[in-house]
């Protein structure tokens, strides 16, 4: 297991009450999995709608169980962004 860093930005910043918090998982899915865990309700919904990047690399359309995270890691969770 990856020890990470998941970064919340604008509406799932704010679904999820922190910036960031740490996790150890395997995969992005894991990481997902165990952020639907610590914050049921709002978040979840946010995340349907969520691009994702890990250590900076756009994860795209990319199956969440097979993007790899190392150990000291970050998963960005951007929201669309309204504007310009």
């Amino acid at each position: 297991m990856a020890k990470v860093t998941v970064r919340y930005w604008a509406a799932a910043k704010a679904a999820a009450g922190v910036a960031e918090e740490p996790y150890e998982a395997a995969t992005l899915a894991e990481a997902l999995d165990a952020v639907r865990g610590r914050h049921p309700g709002d978040l979840t919904r946010v995340l349907l709608r969520c691009s994702f990047l890990v250590d900076g690399d756009p994860v795209g359309t990319r199956a969440h169980e097979t993007v790899r995270l190392a150990d000291g890691g970050t998963v960005e969770v951007l929201p669309p962004f309204a504007g310009g």
